[in-house]
């Protein structure tokens, strides 16, 4: 349940950047509480419940990725990963874990707070949504149960991280509409800048990978070229 105060769990283990954090958290509204190993990260998303994780994947005794992992295990809680890690490989081991998006640093405050923003905006419309929609989505192989949050190929439960599924499902309910990439950025995102454009490529790519036999000969999202993509009603 959102709190009227959000609270937010950093965890860093360089204390410069993890105090630059806590303090612009603090003067922008939010509570927050911070962790500087791995295990404190897993032990304090348990008991204190916060409403968005700040991540640095670096950390001295477990690595980010295994605290994605734990947390995913029990909590669909948004996870920012915060990291000087700026390989895609490195993005998408994190995106794949289960992270709702990506911050290379050095990062600004003001792309930080966006970023923040757009995942308590998402964790509220989820929150408001729960319970109201129960319709199923069927195309191909392919299902989605919007209410559930689960989507299935072929009978098989995919295993999606919650921005592959919300994108799964913009496509789905604009079936066979070409969306552009500031459409998607916008709905997805919350903003249509060129920054997070790259983060949606590493998304349908890794989403691609789920739902294709054969991501370089899509079945069911296909790419229009410097436009956007569309996901193809299968007849």
């Amino acid at each position: 349940m959102m709190r009227n105060k959000p609270l937010i769990l950093v965890v860093e283990d360089d204390a410069a950047v993890r105090n630059l954090i806590v303090t612009t958290l603090a003067t922008h509204g939010y509570d927050y509480v911070s962790a500087a190993t791995a295990h404190a990260a897993i032990a304090s998303a348990a008991t204190s419940n916060p409403d968005v994780v700040l991540l640095d994947l670096g950390l001295p005794d477990l690595d980010g990725i295994d605290v994605i992992h734990k947390v995913r295990s029990w909590s669909q809680m948004p996870i920012i990963v915060i990291s000087a890690r700026s390989e895609d490989s490195d993005k998408i081991e994190a995106l794949d874990a289960g992270a709702d998006d990506y911050l290379t640093k050095p990062f600004s405050v003001g792309e930080l707070l966006a970023r923040l923003r757009t995942a308590l905006r998402h964790l509220k419309n989820l929150s408001e949504a729960d319970g109201t929609e129960s319709s199923v989505f069927v195309n191909g192989g392919l299902s989605i149960d919007y209410a559930a949050g689960v989507a299935t190929l072929d009978g098989q439960e995919l295993h999606l991280t919650p921005i592959e599924f919300r994108l799964l499902c913009l496509l789905a309910h604009n079936v066979d509409k070409v969306l552009t990439h500031q459409y998607i950025l916008r709905e997805v995102w919350g903003s249509s800048q060129e920054s997070y454009l790259a983060s949606l490529r590493v998304f349908m790519g890794t989403l691609r990978k789920k739902i294709e036999a054969d991501p370089s000969h899509p079945r069911y999202i296909q790419t229009h070229i410097g436009i956007g993509y569309r996901m193809i009603r299968i007849q």
